[in-house]
This record gives C-alpha cells, sequence and structure tokens, in this order.
C-alpha cells in the first residue's frame, strides 16, 4: 500500500472516494513537508494552486481587520484539507494558514485534484459537502458573534478548544493559544479576554498557569456558553 491509502487525511476528508488507482496519482505528484510552530502555510491573497493535507499538527485560519487584529476565524485539525474553495473559485486565499505547533502537511497540485472532478462523482460530492460544511460553520459562529456577549463566547471557545482538541498530560488545553490568539478567536480587545479569564479563575472555573489554562468547571462554563 501506498501512505496516501494508509493515511488519516483520507479517511476523514473528501479524499475517501478516491479509488486506488487514483491515490496512487497524489502519491507520486504530492510533495510532504514539515511547517514548523509560526510558519504560514499560505497567506491571505495568495494564489493556492493547490490543496493542503493536514497529517499531523494544528493551524489557525485567520483574517486580517482593517484595524491590524488577526480575527481568527478557524482551527485546523489532523485529517482535514485547506485550499478547496480557493481551488473550485479559482480565487486567492480569503484567508492566511499558520501553524500553532509543528505540522506534517502534503501538497496537492491543483491539476491533479480538478482531473478527479470528471471521473470520480462521489470524490465531487464530498467536496461540495465539505465547502457546503464549511459555510455551514461560518453561519454558525456569525450568530454567535451577535447573538452571544463576550464571557459567553470565551466559554464557549475554551470548551470547544478541550473538546477538539484534548488536554495534556497535567491537564491543560493541548491547544496552548496567546491571550491576544483567543481575543481574536472570540472577537474581543485582549485586555477584555485578559479580565474574563481572570474573573473565571476567581470563581474557580478555570485554572492559569502563564498560557496554560486548565478547566475545572465544565458545568458552570457550560452554562455560561448557553
Amino acid at each position: 500500500m501506498s501512505k496516501c491509502e494508509q493515511c488519516i487525511v483520507r479517511e476523514f476528508s473528501s479524499l475517501k472516494a478516491l479509488n486506488k488507482e487514483e491515490l496512487l496519482q497524489i502519491a507520486d505528484c504530492k510533495t510532504s513537508y514539515i511547517v514548523k510552530k509560526g510558519e504560514p502555510l499560505f497567506a491571505e491573497g495568495e494564489t493556492v494552486n493547490g490543496i493542503y493535507c493536514i497529517k499531523d499538527g494544528v493551524c489557525k485560519l485567520s483574517k486580517l481587520s482593517a484595524n491590524g487584529k488577526d480575527q481568527i476565524v478557524k482551527l485546523i485539525k489532523p485529517g482535514e484539507l485547506l485550499g478547496q474553495r480557493s481551488m473550485i473559485s479559482d480565487e486567492p486565499a480569503n484567508l492566511s494558514a499558520v501553524a500553532l505547533e509543528d505540522m506534517e502537511v502534503c501538497f496537492i497540485p491543483k491539476a491533479e485534484i480538478l482531473g478527479f472532478f470528471d471521473k470520480n462523482n462521489q470524490f465531487s460530492m464530498n467536496v461540495m459537502k465539505s465547502i457546503c460544511g464549511d459555510l455551514k460553520d461560518a453561519d454558525d459562529q456569525m450568530v454567535s458573534m451577535a447573538q452571544k456577549n463576550v464571557k459567553a463566547r470565551l466559554a464557549g471557545t475554551l470548551l470547544y478548544l478541550e473538546t477538539q482538541f484534548g488536554k495534556n498530560p497535567d491537564g491543560s488545553l493541548h491547544i496552548q493559544l496567546t491571550r491576544e490568539e483567543l481575543s481574536g478567536m472570540i472577537g474581543t480587545a485582549t485586555e477584555s479576554c485578559i479580565r474574563l479569564l481572570s474573573d473565571f479563575k476567581k470563581q474557580g472555573f478555570l485554572e492559569l498557569d502563564g498560557k496554560k489554562i486548565i478547566l475545572k468547571d465544565h458545568n458552570s462554563l457550560k452554562k455560561i456558553s448557553d
């Protein structure tokens, strides 16, 4: 078996619809490399001539606002693909992708992927479903920003980080965002985020140790989030 046939990305993404021959084609043309923590996969406005398969590590998708603040739109985990929308729309990247930890990624050229659209209807459908899922997530985030206050958004985001990305052996959130990154994720000023974290700590909802955050009272955080 080729590595593409055994890869986690194939199991959880649009690529699961590809047959053995198509996977072998990808294996022959893909480029595998390591992206170090803090390094970009691509920048907003850049032409992305293919898709990125995230085999290991986590990255943030963000957009730079008019006032220079980095707004985190989504966190991408292993098993996901990046660049599908830009590839289909034939437009530059609308967001920047930056590694939050060391990552192992594969890049598949656009020409190779588009070739599968004519031959594999299930693959085409999977890509469309994936893009529709991203649109739904964007709708949900927009509603959350409009209807929930900052305190509720912070509580919900902390629970999301633990549920989706797990904990370290010491109980702290595995994904350790800076206070600026966390504030960008919930759409508030860094100072407000720091003040709310301090309030949560005083109420016993969590513990803070530098950048580390340990959730203690999940029920209370869930009530605040809802």
